[in-house]
């Protein structure tokens, strides 16, 4: 019987993997496309993003709030790490 067919088939011992040919420099880190829609560096080095809730039912909030809600906030500093990396900056 054909050893594919009889379930005993191994795969051999030789592993393709390690014959690949590995260069030198390192890959190009792609940005993440949602990432580039949301956050925007500024001149000094700060990471400029909109603020949340300010997409749908608005008629509940008050006018004091959407208004304070328009203007853009900066990414804290705890998150700036990450998002460069998601921006492929650093």
């Amino acid at each position: 019987m054909h050893p594919i067919i009889s379930g005993s088939y191994r795969k051999p011992d030789t592993d393709i993997d390690n014959k690949t040919i590995k260069s030198k420099t390192m890959p190009k880190l792609k940005t993440k496309s949602g990432a580039k829609k949301r956050f925007a560096l500024t001149g000094s080095g700060k990471i400029k993003r909109k603020n949340a809730y300010k997409s749908h039912i608005l008629t509940k909030k008050e006018t004091k709030q959407k208004r304070n809600l328009t203007t853009t906030s900066y990414v804290a500093a705890v998150d700036e790490k990450s998002v460069l990396r998601q921006l492929a900056i650093k």
